[in-house]
C-alpha cells in the first residue's frame, strides 16, 4: 500500500486576478486605421478635458493595477514608436490617456488553475537543513478559454510542510520587446518580466500566432548541461485554435524567457517532458505520439525531435484508453522515476509511476499496478470532472511532493515517501 499524505491547501480559480495587458487594434484597408483616429482624438481635447477623462479611468483601475500609470506610459511609448509620431510636446496626462485606450483588463485565472509542475527555486539562500525553496508553474485558464503561464513561490519544510509565499495584490504580464502591432510574431521570441514584479505575481501570455489561443501545461525541469552550468527548461504545448505544436521555454534568471518552436515528427505532438540531464550523450524525452501509449525519444539538440521507440503500453484497467507523463523524470539512485497519467472507464484521470533503468531508460525496471492518485469523492468535481493530473513533481529528500491539479479547477498537493513509491512497483 503505498503512503500518501495530501497538504490541507488548496489553490482554486480566481477571477479577482487581474492583470492590464495590451490591446490591439487592427489597421483598416484604407490607408487610416483606429490607432491613429483615437490618438487623433485625445490630441484634440484641451487640458482641463483630458485630466478629468484621466482622472475618471484612474478612479475606475488604479486601485487594481501595479504602477497603473507607469503602464499607460509604457502602452504609450509603443504606439508613438508604432505611428511614427513626435510626443516630446505632449504632456505626461495625455500620454497616459492615450496609453489607457489601448490596454485593456484581463482575469487570467477566472476559468480555471490546473496542471502545475514543480523545480527547486534559483534561490536557495538562507533556508535551513532539510528545507528548500520551490517554484511552481500553473496553468490559468482565462476568458475565451485562453491558457497562460502563472507562477507560484514557496518552501518545503524538514516536515514535509508547504508554505506558498503570499501572492502580490497586482499581478503583471511579461513583456516582449519590438512587437508589430500590425501582426501576430512568428517563431522564437523573448519576453521578460517587469524588473519590479515577484515571479508569483507574474503571467506569460500567448504572444505568437502559434500560441494565439493558449500555453498550455509547461513541464519545468532544472536541467544540468554537461558543463555544469544549470537552466530552467520546460515543454508546453502551444495553441492556435486549430493546431498543436510542442515549444521550449528556456530560463537561467526567471527574468527573461525564451520561447522557442521545436521542430521534428515529435513536436507535433503535446506532453513531451525533458530528461534533467543528458543520457548516454543524447538529450532525452518522454513523450506520446500517438495518443495512447509512451515513447522514449532522443536527440542531439534540444529543439529537434524525431520519431521516438515505444516505451509503455496501457496495461491497467485504469489507463487502459490512454497513457501520458506526468512531468520529467526524476533522478534516484535506483532509477529514472517517472509519473504517468492513465485514462480508464468513464474517462477517469489517475497518477501512477514507473521506474526506468538509469543508464538506459528504454528499460522499464518497475511499474505501480494501482494508481497512486486517483479522482475521488470531491476530487471528483469541477470544469472538467473526474480528474487530476499533474506536469512534475519534485524530490524533497526520501519524499515526493506532488501538486497535482483536480477537476481542471483547483490545485492540490501530496507527499510521498519514494521508499513506499519503489516498493509498490512490480
Amino acid at each position: 500500500m503505498i503512503e500518501l499524505f495530501q497538504h490541507a491547501l488548496r489553490l482554486h480559480a480566481d477571477p479577482s486576478r487581474v492583470v492590464v495587458r495590451p490591446f490591439h487594434l487592427a489597421w483598416s484597408r484604407n490607408g487610416g486605421s483606429r490607432t491613429e483616429r483615437i490618438v487623433a482624438a485625445v490630441m484634440s481635447l484641451d487640458a482641463a478635458q483630458t485630466r478629468a477623462e484621466l482622472e475618471l479611468v484612474l478612479k475606475d483601475f488604479e486601485a487594481r493595477h501595479w504602477q497603473t500609470r507607469r503602464v499607460f506610459m509604457t502602452r504609450y511609448d509603443e504606439i508613438e514608436d508604432m505611428l511614427g509620431i513626435d510626443g516630446s510636446e505632449i504632456g505626461d496626462e495625455k500620454r497616459q490617456l492615450i496609453g489607457a485606450y489601448f490596454c485593456h483588463e484581463y482575469s487570467y485565472a477566472a476559468a480555471a488553475l490546473m496542471n502545475p509542475s514543480a523545480v527547486p527555486h534559483f534561490d536557495q539562500s538562507g533556508m535551513p537543513a532539510g528545507s528548500q525553496r520551490i517554484l511552481m508553474s500553473l496553468r490559468a485558464v482565462g476568458e475565451g478559454h485562453i491558457s497562460s503561464v502563472a507562477f507560484r513561490e514557496g518552501i518545503i519544510t524538514d516536515g514535509n510542510q508547504l508554505k506558498l509565499a503570499p501572492e502580490p495584490p497586482f499581478a503583471t504580464a511579461t513583456d516582449a520587446v519590438g512587437i508589430d502591432e500590425e501582426t501576430l510574431p512568428e517563431g522564437p521570441i523573448t519576453v521578460f518580466r517587469h524588473r519590479d514584479s515577484t515571479l508569483s505575481g507574474t503571467v506569460i501570455f500567448p504572444i505568437t500566432a502559434a500560441q494565439s489561443k493558449g500555453l498550455e501545461d509547461l513541464r519545468l525541469v532544472h536541467f544540468t548541461h554537461d558543463d555544469g552550468t544549470v537552466e530552467w527548461l520546460g515543454t508546453y504545448t502551444a495553441y492556435n485554435g486549430s493546431v498543436i505544436q510542442s515549444e521550449l521555454m528556456r530560463t537561467r534568471d526567471f527574468r527573461a524567457f525564451d520561447l522557442v518552436p521545436m521542430t521534428g515528427p515529435a513536436a507535433r505532438n503535446k506532453g513531451m517532458a525533458l530528461f534533467p540531464r543528458k543520457v548516454g550523450g543524447q538529450y532525452m524525452m518522454i513523450g506520446r505520439q500517438d495518443g495512447e501509449n509512451l515513447f522514449l525519444l532522443k536527440s542531439d539538440t534540444l529543439t529537434h525531435w524525431d520519431e521516438g521507440q515505444k516505451l509503455l503500453t496501457p496495461a491497467f484497467p485504469w489507463e487502459l484508453v490512454q497513457i501520458g507523463n506526468c512531468g520529467p523524470p526524476i533522478e534516484l539512485d535506483e532509477g529514472w522515476l517517472l509519473l504517468t497519467h492513465g485514462v480508464g472507464a468513464m474517462r477517469k484521470y489517475a497518477i501512477g509511476a514507473v521506474l526506468l533503468d538509469k543508464a538506459d531508460p528504454s528499460k522499464v525496471i518497475g511499474r505501480t499496478r494501482e494508481p497512486i492518485l486517483a479522482a475521488a469523492n470531491q476530487d471528483r468535481e469541477g470544469y472538467v470532472p473526474n480528474v487530476v493530473y499533474t506536469c512534475g513533481a519534485i524530490r524533497h529528500g526520501d519524499t515526493l511532493f506532488v501538486p497535482y491539479g483536480v477537476a481542471d479547477s483547483s490545485v492540490a498537493f501530496a507527499f510521498i515517501p519514494i521508499g513506499s513509491l519503489l516498493e509498490a512497483m512490480e
